[in-house]
């Protein structure tokens, strides 16, 4: 790894991802480039000085002067903050996503105090664990926390929610990305195991969920109420998107990846950081990544998978 020389000319790096390069490699001649995408993680736009005393042809001087490392392959450490095209010039708000975390909706969707979602891998598990806010139950399906992530544009005073949001700003697919040998996306409705697109070689599984594919897990939220206690998106709401996580059999009948990857923690451990439960137990902890394929933008979901000493 280096940077890129960006003393003259503009240089545009183009790599292929390890998926890329995995189907290139197959040599059986349907590899084919069909999507890419380009970002700029290293810019800090906040170095824009309109101020400068020497004037204009030096207000963005010094973010055309940071440093670019050049491209590289590794999907979990490049490509943070995608850069995305809006045709429109009339845009004054993008939507975010924000985890829905309400006591008011009529499902469990609550973190646990740790500050992530907990997943019980196996029955013994669940069954002394109990239902403590914050845990799914990664075996019996359909009992504990669920996650609820919602997308909109996120305003106080500015935009009321009673105007929808632009069609070209609503995100009908959402990429998920989760360790596979930790666990599987679960249409919380269905209860089934959903298939994903490709696993690359870091293990990480990548599932594309649509609105109005089959799955219930993309729904459009209606709700049009700024006061509305079970919403967390003050302005103009898009989907909201519902998962829960089935633990992989390894979890479930082995100690392995926990003895290997995890740690420990002793039964009521009350100090700072534990999760206070009344079982010793062993865990895991992950990221969940959660995509917006229209806009880019992305939020990471802590997950920590627990099984009973």
């Amino acid at each position: 790894m280096a940077f890129l020389d960006n003393s003259g000319d503009i240089i545009l790096d183009a790599v292929l991802t390890d998926t890329g390069r995995f189907r290139l490699a197959r040599g059986n001649g349907n590899f084919r480039i069909s999507k890419f995408a380009l970002g700029d993680d290293e810019i800090d736009y906040t170095l824009y000085n309109s101020d400068h005393s020497s004037g204009s042809a030096y207000y963005d001087l010094e973010i055309l002067q940071t440093p670019v490392l050049e491209a590289f392959t590794n999907n979990g450490s490049s490509m943070k903050s995608k850069l995305m095209t809006i045709s429109r010039t009339n845009i004054l708000f993008l939507p975010v996503l924000k985890l829905n975390e309400s006591d008011a909706l009529s499902e469990k969707v609550a973190r646990h105090s740790v500050g992530g979602y907990l997943v019980a891998v196996d029955e013994d598990t669940e069954d002394q664990i109990g239902t403590v806010a914050g845990v799914m139950y990664g075996e019996n399906l359909g009992n504990g926390t669920l996650i609820r992530i919602d997308q909109g544009i996120d305003n106080d005073f500015e935009t009321s929610p009673s105007y929808p949001l632009s069609s070209d700003l609503v995100e009908t697919q959402y990429e998920i990305k989760l360790d596979n040998r930790f666990g599987t996306i679960i249409d919380p409705v269905s209860l089934r195991a959903q298939t994903p697109s490709f696993i690359d070689d870091d293990n990480i599984a990548t599932y594309f969920i649509t609105l109005g594919a089959g799955a219930s897990m993309v729904t459009t939220n209606t709700e049009t109420n700024r006061a509305e206690t079970k919403e967390v998106i003050r302005g103009p709401r898009g989907t909201s998107l519902r998962l829960m996580i089935q633990s992989s059999l390894d979890l479930n009948t082995s100690t392995f990846l926990f003895t290997k990857l995890g740690s420990t923690e002793a039964a009521n451990d009350s100090s700072s950081g534990a999760m206070n439960l009344s079982i010793a137990t062993r865990f895991i902890d992950t990221i969940m990544q959660v995509q917006g394929v229209t806009t880019g933008y992305r939020i990471d979901v802590p997950v920590r998978f627990v099984k009973k000493q």
